[in-house]
């Protein structure tokens, strides 16, 4: 992993067992130490199910809501997870590689030390959720929403994103010089202390009301 901040990665056994999902859900809805490979994952609709320890590889999810689910030390890998609903997730130490996450739904979530790598990220919501150490890199946000959301210790590195709207976050600290964008939507006020490069810097000097002379 080559982030430029310090995040913990999953914690993943050498070892897996090869598991299929529906016989790993059990009344406690708990789920751990398994592999769960080249499927697919269908009209599931869980509340609070958990993932401990878990490797999801070539899994397509269609028509899914695993709303407060709770992933801790899991990865993800090549799946598609498009429009799933994970509402008011909480994901703890958490890689998502090259993954298509077309509109899923991530908002009211709790983020920590979590890695989106290489992933398709397109209208996808995180509206009011909590985020730190989360690193996106290699990534497409393209009309992302990040409405009303902390981001704390946050990086995006070689990232589209491009009508992302960031309205009520603050992004003090938060370095978007690295990333491809025509257009945000942010505030004057939230503005403050973001780290941008000089091309980005007159594009949001137009928001501010500045006229710029050639």
């Amino acid at each position: 992993m080559t982030n430029t901040m310090k995040i913990q990665q999953a914690k993943i056994p050498k070892s897996l067992r090869t598991a299929v999902l529906d016989e790993e859900i059990t009344d406690d809805l708990y789920v751990e130490q398994c592999l769960i490979s080249n499927c697919t994952i269908d009209e599931k609709d869980i509340h609070r199910l958990r993932f401990d320890q878990v490797v999801f590889q070539n899994v397509t999810f269609i028509d899914v809501s695993f709303k407060s689910i709770e992933c801790t030390d899991v990865i993800f890998d090549k799946c598609d997870l498009s429009n799933v609903q994970f509402r008011g997730a909480v994901l703890h130490r958490v890689e998502m590689k090259n993954c298509k996450l077309l509109g899923i739904n991530l908002s009211e979530a709790t983020l920590r030390n979590v890695v989106f790598k290489g992933c398709y990220l397109n209208l996808s919501s995180f509206g009011y959720s909590d985020l730190k150490q989360t690193s996106f890199t290699d990534s497409s946000l393209s009309n992302a929403d990040f409405y009303e959301v902390k981001l704390n210790k946050v990086e995006f590195i070689d990232c589209n994103l491009n009508e992302a709207n960031f309205g009520g976050s603050s992004l003090k600290g938060i370095d978007l010089s690295k990333n491809q964008f025509e257009q945000l939507t942010v505030s004057r006020e939230d503005l403050e202390g973001c780290i941008v490069s000089s091309d980005q810097a007159i594009g949001f000097s137009r928001l501010m009301g500045l006229i710029i002379k050639e």
